[in-house]
């Protein structure tokens, strides 16, 4: 069966992660801050939190951004749930902007649109989580200008992000955000086994990210509240989370963090292999803005004329591990029961129900692409 997305692991990965086993502190060493310091110079954002996961990353950036009760917190329907709970968690509420049928990105002339009505309403968001699907980054400077009049706080979520561009600047870089949240999820860009972390160019939103990521706590004493008992103190200022990354992870990510362009530049052989191997199929593929340039962390078609699960069970019968991304947040049970219903974001939901992931990962050979590309021909047929 070949996956549809699958981690690349070598020796030197291998060694990263063994020598701290053998040589160094597993949490709250040095390797954490080595790894923020690369992320910075990579993506060229000022300031950067590791964390254990891009859902702790999220919850994190809300928490930076002041997001909390009766607040209103707007992401799309077209991603994981991990979007829209960070939100939840914050105990502010949740809305959906639905996505562009040609970008899978956020619709800019709907959130234009939902922006006006808000605002007649006074009831506008507190913050924005875009979503920067399959690896392609949104259309940031639009969206910057239609939620900076607002005062709305701007979170990426490029979870799916890391090694792609816009406009000449690495997702990651918060030109046109306030945050950026990445994923080191195993079949992502890179992989730290598990974890995340949260971007951010603004010194403020870094200190608070900070402190709710590592339980309020700071050993900091020119944020204490009174004077210092000395070297060994520490005060704890808000009530954070231990969203803390461990040195064994931060070294595998540290060490993947070095292949990164390569695995860019093999996806995308991939991706472009693909548009032209699937040009002329029954199928709509996905547009890529000229001013980005993907990570393409997933390559999805989307099905014209075939059904969607008799493709999806052929091609799993066949050795071809297709799989299918995203259910719609607002079409889950848990969201049915806070008021959202099937209809809401009929963009979304008409993609979930023609979509299909292939394959797509840096170690993916000739062969296997070839296979995977033939029996698609075969059943569509």
């Amino acid at each position: 069966m070949i996956p549809y997305g699958k981690h690349l692991v070598d020796e030197d990965d291998i060694d990263a992660v063994v020598d701290v086993l053998r040589n160094q502190f597993l949490t709250q060493g040095q390797v954490v801050p080595q790894f923020e310091q690369a992320l910075c110079e990579y993506t060229g954002a000022k300031h950067c939190v590791a964390v254990n996961s891009a859902t702790s990353g999220l919850h994190v950036a809300c928490l930076a951004a002041g997001v909390g009760q009766g607040d209103l917190v707007w992401t799309v329907p077209n991603s994981f749930v991990a979007s829209a709970n960070c939100a939840l968690y914050c105990g502010a509420s949740v809305d959906f902007v639905d996505i562009n049928a040609s970008t899978r990105n956020i619709d800019i002339d709907s959130l234009e649109k939902k922006l006006l009505q808000a605002e007649n309403r006074n009831r506008l968001p507190n913050a924005l989580i875009v979503v920067h699907f399959s690896g392609m980054s949104c259309e940031m400077q639009k969206i910057r200008q239609l939620t900076q009049r607002h005062s709305i706080v701007l979170i990426e979520d490029a979870a799916h992000g890391l090694g792609g561009s816009y406009q000449q600047s690495k997702i990651g870089s918060c030109v046109y955000s306030d945050l950026t949240v990445l994923s080191f999820h195993p079949v992502k860009s890179i992989t730290s086994a598990e974890g995340g972390a949260v971007l951010t160019n603004q010194r403020s939103l870094f200190e608070k990210s900070l402190l709710f990521a590592k339980h309020g706590v700071t050993k900091d004493a020119a944020q204490f509240k009174g004077e210092s008992h000395g070297p060994w103190y520490y005060q704890q200022l808000a009530l954070g989370y231990n969203y803390r990354l461990s040195d064994l992870h931060a070294a595998l990510g540290l060490s993947q963090l070095k292949k990164l362009d390569a695995f860019i530049k093999r996806r995308t052989e991939i991706a472009d292999k693909y548009n032209h191997a699937l040009a002329n199929l029954p199928l709509k593929l996905q547009i890529v803005d000229p001013q980005s340039q993907s990570a393409w962390h997933l390559y999805m078609i989307e099905l014209t004329q075939h059904s969607r699960q008799a493709v999806y069970q052929q091609l799993h019968a066949k050795g071809v591990g297709v799989n299918v991304h995203y259910i719609p947040i607002h079409l889950h049970p848990y969201y049915q029961q806070i008021g959202f219903k099937q209809g809401d974001f009929p963009v979304s939901e008409y993609f979930y129900q023609h979509a299909l992931t292939l394959p797509l990962f840096p170690s993916m050979t000739d062969s296997e692409q070839n296979q995977v590309i033939d029996t698609l021909i075969e059943v569509l047929s």
